[in-house]
């Protein structure tokens, strides 16, 4: 398993027997960053089979588009409730901040241009490039990526997980590093829908998570904080 992404956003790669899947993309600009760390380890965009978006945010979409058009080889796998964001090319702001240092981190972001978090959309001319997640097809998704694929929305209502192994990539359905707390995710859009979907990565008594902020971590965090969660106030971005 790899991380080709960066300080702010990890995208991991993990192999499949007919080459990779990656993990979310990262923002707009990072697409040759990205290419040049693949490079490293010896892969190309050739070698990437499908990505596995894990909601659709700027910071996780934000170079998709750019992927899809090209690498026609690239399948993406995507919440059903993820193409009316992605086709508006915009993060949803229902929802609050989850702590007053979020709200900080928030209006930081706003005053050095990203307030807005738009991303290239993708439209309807991309429907044929994209597998939304439905009963009757996630038997075959599932062993398309040789992985669980677990629905933890709170974050945002198209907030999907994949287990690997003995992990999960829990996209932000967790965090770790400034400005979270507490593994919390700095923006929660329903905060009973987050908890619930802690209820489930704990279920799956996997050893470590993977967050796309921050490091790895024991997935039993989650069990020394998740009483943390019915505390907190959001913060909506006014």
């Amino acid at each position: 398993m790899y991380n080709v992404g960066n300080r702010v956003m990890n995208t991991y790669l993990y192999r499949i027997k007919d080459g990779y899947v990656m993990i979310d993309t990262g923002y707009e600009n990072s697409y040759q960053k990205c290419t040049s760390s693949m490079k490293r380890q010896g892969i190309s965009w050739d070698d990437v089979k499908y990505i596995f978006l894990t909601h659709a945010h700027d910071d996780h979409a934000g170079f998709l588009k750019e992927v899809l058009d090209k690498h026609l080889n690239i399948t993406c796998i995507i919440s059903d409730k993820a193409f009316s964001v992605l086709a508006k090319g915009q993060n949803s702001f229902n929802g609050g901040c989850s702590s007053r240092l979020a709200l900080l981190f928030c209006y930081i972001m706003k005053i050095v241009g990203k307030g807005k978090h738009l991303f290239p959309a993708i439209n309807e001319t991309y429907a044929n490039r994209l597998i939304s997640i439905t009963k009757d097809n996630i038997a075959e998704i599932e062993r398309m990526l040789s992985g669980k694929i677990l629905f933890t929305p709170g974050h945002t209502t198209d907030s999907i997980s994949l287990r690997v192994k003995n992990m999960i990539f829990c996209g932000d359905a967790a965090m770790n590093g400034v400005p979270s707390l507490h593994r919390i995710t700095i923006w929660i859009e329903n905060k009973k829908e987050f908890e619930n979907s802690w209820k489930v990565l704990l279920s799956e008594n996997a050893e470590y998570i993977y967050p796309a902020h921050g490091k790895r971590f024991k997935s039993s965090d989650l069990h020394k904080f998740k009483a943390k969660i019915n505390k907190i106030k959001l913060y909506p971005l006014k």
